[in-house]
Formats: C-alpha cells, sequence, structure tokens
C-alpha cells in the first residue's frame, strides 16, 4: 500500500497540517492515526473540527491500514510506534516526515531539534522505522529543507 503522505506530530492536528501541508501536497483529507486517540470520543468529536473542514478520520492504526489511504490523504500518526506499525503493516510512503513532536510532561526526553523532543524508547522506534527502508526526514513546513532524521538522533546521542 503506498501513495499515503505520513507525518508525525503528537499535536495532531494544528496550522500547518491543514494550511501549509494540504496545500503542498495536495491532500483532500486526513487521517489521525492512533489507537488511544480513537477510543477517545472527544478527540474523535474535536479533531475534525480542528481540521477547518478538510474530511478528517480518527482510526486506530489497524483501521488505518484497512482504509487503503491514496496519494491525496495524509497520514498524521501520533507517535514514532504508530509510524513503524503502519510500516510493518505495509504501508509504504515515499517518506516519513518527522513533524512537530512537542515534550510530554514526566518523560525525560533530548531535543532533538527545536520542534522535535525525543525518548530513549521514542529513539528506537524511529530506528526501527528507519530500518524499514523507508526515508524518515524531518520538514517542519515545506518551505524548510528537508533533513535526515537518523543522523540527527547520532548527534544527540540517542
Amino acid at each position: 500500500m503506498a501513495g499515503a503522505h505520513v507525518r508525525i506530530d503528537n499535536r495532531l492536528v494544528h496550522g500547518q497540517v491543514t494550511v501549509a501541508w494540504t496545500r503542498r501536497l495536495g491532500v483532500r483529507r486526513l487521517i489521525v492515526c492512533n489507537d488511544d486517540v480513537a477510543a477517545d470520543d472527544l478527540q474523535r468529536m474535536l479533531l475534525p473540527q480542528a481540521a477547518r473542514g478538510l474530511p478528517t478520520d480518527v482510526l486506530s492504526v489497524e483501521d488505518t491500514l484497512a482504509d487503503g489511504a491514496g496519494a491525496d490523504v495524509m497520514i498524521i500518526a501520533k507517535n514514532p510506534v504508530d509510524a513503524f506499525r503502519l510500516a510493518d503493516g505495509g504501508l509504504r510512503p515515499e517518506v516519513v516526515n518527522v513533524g512537530n513532536v512537542a515534550p510530554r510532561p514526566g518523560t525525560t526526553y533530548t531535543m532533538v531539534t527545536r520542534s522535535i523532543a525525543v525518548t530513549a524508547d521514542e529513539a528506537d522506534a524511529y530506528r526501527k522505522l528507519a530500518a524499514t527502508g523507508i526515508p524518515l526526514l524531518t520538514q517542519l513546513l515545506p518551505g524548510d529543507k528537508p533533513a535526515e532524521f537518523v543522523p540527527l538522533l547520532d548527534r544527540k546521542g540517542l
């Protein structure tokens, strides 16, 4: 299964996604992909409202894989484990974009870039994802220069 755009962003639906990225990529639909978020009735109601009129589904990883999303869909994975599970399940995007990953209270993390916090467990998940052969890049906004993500982890000792 190829075609869909994948972004890891724990803020899920916000302006950078609904305006900048959807326009740049020609996205006509969003899928928020995370088992816990998909099981939360309030988030399933609120996230589509935050998408500024763009059709949005909130799905588990399994349901996202079953969806068969094409090139006009952006899948927003909440974390690298979700993105790895998608790849492990057969999803083959051209690239996985590591977007904003805000630090979570109560976790021990390292700031890999100004906008990406990574825990040791997440670093392992990013490396497993990269080992699938799918390019792992970070690019905050479409006009920014993309950077390979694994060397950034290496530089931070993760």
